[in-house]
Formats: structure tokens, sequence, C-alpha cells
């Protein structure tokens, strides 16, 4: 792969998996804290049977506008990759092996390791490939199948004696990626990505307390649709050409916006970008972004928490209590990377952080 290529890979993985963990453990980081009590509370697909009554949707749907590059008649064909990324919800639980048998335990400690009984995520993603316009005749449909298991991690003492388990369990989860395509303009289609979870959702009551707790071991978190052609263009439906701008405006997005994402054409650091000439990438998001959103190259990594600085992030994990840093290394293994993260930033990264000027633009551009 070109090296200006694979950069620009990286560059969209990157704002891709920092919206994909957008809200999973918010500072500082530990399952006491009151904004850790509500979880899984970005892009939500829950099953149809507990969705209206929860207040959540059991349909994300996703619709832009394609331009393949060649006229009406044309017999080429261009390939689209759709690809659906979620997390699904993962139950830990802890054992403690004792005299008559193995345990469940709220927490447990072992050799000084804390490890608490929480709730993790795994990644999930669907692809579905289509052409154009070959692919205009029937709507492209992936299942999304995946099955309930148990994982077993055993938690060992120094001398060698299994004292207990991190047990790890998920639901099974069930549904549908249906892409659809609709010529609108001369070589300009609309496509559609509608995902819809049909996972059978055993209760309890949707009026229960927790209700919602419980049913997102159900749901699909976190969702994004990210679509990619090497060949055609996406519109922008933030700031589309003149004679798109009504097609633009008729896009029917539910739970998710989508922007252009840059795909690294060997554009020069910090030169603009023309959101009117289209892109080869589209990041749907649940969470609202301007067209090339980007993370900056001095973020030290995952914080998950966007809307907040990362100089301050830091400096308020570094500021956190013994106990409360153990706490916060006993729920989750990504809190754990963080502190040790941030504990590891040299004096000039932490510098780094406090600011910088990406360009200067005339004062009627600002």
């Amino acid at each position: 792969m070109h090296t200006v290529e694979k950069a620009a890979e990286t560059a969209v993985e990157k704002i891709v998996r920092t919206c994909l963990y957008e809200g999973y453990l918010l500072w500082p980081y530990r399952r006491s804290a009151l904004k850790n009590a509500k979880r899984w509370t970005f892009g939500g697909v829950f099953p149809q049977a507990c969705a209206a009554e929860l207040g959540e949707q059991s349909v994300m749907q996703t619709q832009v506008l394609f331009d393949t590059g060649h006229a009406e008649g044309s017999a080429a064909d261009v390939d689209v990759s759709i690809r659906v990324r979620f997390l699904q919800v993962v139950d830990r639980g802890v054992v403690r092996e004792g005299p008559d048998g193995p345990q469940p335990v709220d927490e447990l400690t072992v050799d000084g390791e804390r490890y608490l009984a929480w709730q993790e995520a795994v990644e999930r993603e669907v692809l579905v490939p289509v052409t154009l316009p070959a692919g205009l005749r029937d709507p492209a449909t992936s299942a999304i199948d995946f099955p309930a298991g148990t994982d077993r991690e055993p938690l060992v003492d120094a001398s060698g004696r299994h004292v207990g388990s991190l047990v790890r369990s998920r639901r099974p989860l069930t549904g549908t990626v249906e892409v659809g395509a609709v010529r609108v303009a001369d070589g300009v289609h609309r496509l559609t990505v509608r995902i819809e979870n049909t996972t059978p959702y055993p209760g309890p009551d949707t009026g229960a307390p927790n209700a919602r707790e419980e049913a997102a071991a159900y749901a699909f978190v976190s969702t994004h649709t990210l679509l990619h052609s090497d060949a055609g263009r996406f519109v922008s439906l933030i700031d589309p050409p003149a004679h798109l701008c009504a097609l633009a405006a008729a896009c029917d997005n539910r739970g998710t916006w989508p922007v252009l994402v840059d795909d690294g054409e060997g554009r020069p650091p910090g030169a603009r970008r023309d959101s009117t000439s289209g892109a080869h990438t589209v990041l749907s998001s649940p969470v609202t972004l301007y067209d090339f959103p980007a993370v900056a190259p001095e973020s030290p990594g995952d914080l998950f928490d966007g809307t907040e600085i990362d100089q301050l992030l830091v400096l308020s994990v570094l500021s956190l209590t013994e106990e409360e840093q153990a706490e916060a290394r006993a729920c989750d293994p990504r809190a754990r990377e963080i502190l040790d993260r941030c504990a590891g930033l040299s004096p000039d990264e932490l510098i780094g952080l406090h600011g910088t000027i990406r360009e200067f633009r005339p004062s009627e551009d600002a």
C-alpha cells in the first residue's frame, strides 16, 4: 500500500474508533462514579420487543448521496463497501474459589490486585459489499448473528494457586443490515443503509427499575456505519454542490449523522479540505460531527470523552488518589490502560497537549 494511503487509513480508523468508544467510560473511570451509573448512551439499536417502551430505537438508518463518476448509460460498475460496527455489552462476573466450590462475589483481591464485577464490551463488525449500478435491482442484505457465549479468565496467585476467575458472558444478538440504492440524478445514487435489531428480548418488564440497563445487553451499542469506495465519491450533506442541495436535504437519517472522512489524497499537512468535492469515505455516527473530523495528533490515546479537553482529562487522571486509581484499575482493563498511559507521559508530551495552531487564514473565512 502507498505510504499516503496507509497514513490516511490510519487516520480514518482513529476517528472511527474514537467515535465507537465515545462515552464508554468517563472520568474518574470508576464504577462508583455517578456519571458511570448509566452507560451505553450513544448509538443504541435495541430489540424490537422493548425499544419503543424504553424510548429507544430498534432501527438505525443512514442515507447518503453517492456519485459514481460515470454518466447515465455507462457500463462501468463501481464497488462500495459498507461496514457496520458496534459494541456488544459483556457482563463480567467475579468468582472466588472456596472450600464449597466457586462462588460469585462482587470483588476479589489477588496478590494486591483488585477485580470488580461490572460490564465491558467487545467490538462487532458486519460487512456488506455492493456494486453500482448493477446493485440497484435488489437490496443487499447481511445477517447480524452473534451467538451467546461465556469465557473464563483464571486468576492465579503468586504461588500458582487458582483462587478465582473472571467470567465474561454475552447474550445472543440477531438483526439485519439492508443496503439499497436508487438513482436520483445522472450518475448519482441515494444509498440507504438500514440496521434493525431482531434479538428476542426475555425481559424484565420495560417498566421495571434498570430495565434499560438490562436491555442494553441485547442491543447494538454505539452503532456506526462506514461507507467507502475507491472509485466513486460521496456527497457532503453539510456542504453539497449547488445542483445537489435539494437531494442532500431530502436524505433521511435516523439516529445517526453521516460526514465525509479524510481519505488521503496527498494533501499537505494543514491544507484545507473542500467538502463540495466529496470524498471516498463516509462515517455515519450517532455523534454529531462536521465533515473531515480528525483526532488531534497530540492526543495520547483513547480517553472516551471527546467533549472534554485531553489536557484537562490527563491532569484529572493524574490527580486521582491511590484508592481512586485502584478502583479504576479494578473496574476495566481499558481504564487501567488510561492510567498507565497518563502516568507514562513525559513533560514534553504534557506540554504538547496545551494547544497548537493548525492553520492561519483570512478573518473573513474564520
